[in-house]
């Protein structure tokens, strides 16, 4: 998904959530970008009710590592879907990314979603998906630029 969209409330940032998410797979890193109050944890939640995961999801400032798993029945030999949160804000570089448990979540095939992910530096692989917010003028409007 690509492009520049704009949303005037939570239901309308959840569906392009959910229009993301139906083209990630495992292993997937999406970085979100944008200033505080502008949509990227209301995006997560959205993203999060639309792979099937459990749980409320909530920004994760301030434990900066979320888990979230899929619930349901699953095929033979299918492994449950992790959807990994995390607020990178806090840290001071790569090897504080790494201490939270990167390289084990991708090992482990999570999907990870980034707030600020300037601070995981050359962690972030180039195929990681972005997602920059811009707020608007109103309590829930925004813009989402999908690269």
């Amino acid at each position: 998904m690509t492009g520049v969209f704009e949303a005037n409330s939570v239901e309308e940032t959840w569906a392009l959530a959910r229009q993301f998410a139906a083209e990630l797979k495992r292993g997937d890193v999406v970085c979100l970008e944008g200033d505080l109050g502008a949509g990227k944890t209301t995006f997560t939640q959205g993203l999060a009710a639309a792979l099937g995961v459990a749980g409320r999801v909530t920004s994760p400032t301030f434990c900066l590592v979320q888990e979230h798993r899929r619930v349901g029945k699953w095929e033979s030999g299918k492994v449950p879907l992790l959807l990994v949160h995390m607020d990178l804000y806090r840290l001071r570089g790569e090897d504080d990314v790494l201490a939270i448990g990167w390289e084990d979540y991708l090992a482990e095939g999570a999907i990870l979603v980034v707030e600020w992910p300037e601070r995981a530096g050359s962690l972030i692989p180039p195929t990681a998906k972005h997602v920059v917010f811009t707020h608007l003028d109103g309590h829930e409007r925004r813009r989402l630029e999908f690269a």
